[in-house]
C-alpha cells in the first residue's frame, strides 16, 4: 500500500508538496518518477543520498535533507541524464516538479516538517 504525506517548509511557512508519495522500498525508491507523466508527482525517497535521471523524460527540482528533515542541498530543474552523485549530510531525496522550489523559497538551511496523511495511510511522525 502506497505511503503519502503532507510537507511543510516551517522556515518559510510553506507547503512544500500537499500530498507526497513516500519511497520507502527497494523497488519503489529504484523506480521513483520513472514512467511517470510531467510535471511528475512530490515523491519522497528515503535513505536516498543520490539520485540519478537516467531514463527520466522531464526535468524535476530536488531537496536533499538529513535525518533531523533539515534541507543540506537543494537543485532546481535538474534535467534527464543527470546525476547527483552525493549530497553531504542528506538521509533523503525530495524530488518536486520544476518551479516548486522557486514558488515555495524553499533553501538550504531550511527546516522541513513532513505530517502523515490522514487519508492514505502515511508515515510516522518525523
Amino acid at each position: 500500500m502506497a505511503r503519502f504525506a503532507q510537507i511543510t517548509n516551517a522556515t518559510r511557512a510553506t507547503t512544500v508538496a500537499e500530498r507526497c508519495r513516500v519511497a520507502s522500498s527497494t523497488r519503489d525508491r529504484t523506480v521513483g518518477l520513472l514512467g511517470t507523466p510531467p510535471p511528475g508527482e512530490p515523491l519522497l525517497i528515503e535513505r536516498s543520498p543520490s539520485i540519478h535521471m537516467f531514463f527520466m523524460r522531464y526535468p524535476i527540482d530536488v531537496v536533499f535533507i538529513d535525518r533531523g528533515l533539515r534541507v543540506t542541498k537543494v537543485v532546481a530543474g535538474l534535467k534527464p541524464w543527470r546525476v547527483v552523485w552525493w549530497a553531504r549530510g542528506a538521509r533523503d531525496c525530495l524530488e518536486l516538479p520544476a518551479g516548486a522550489l522557486s514558488s515555495t523559497e524553499t533553501q538550504q538551511g531550511d527546516q522541513l516538517v513532513i505530517t502523515e496523511s490522514a487519508d492514505k495511510g502515511g508515515v510516522s511522525g518525523r
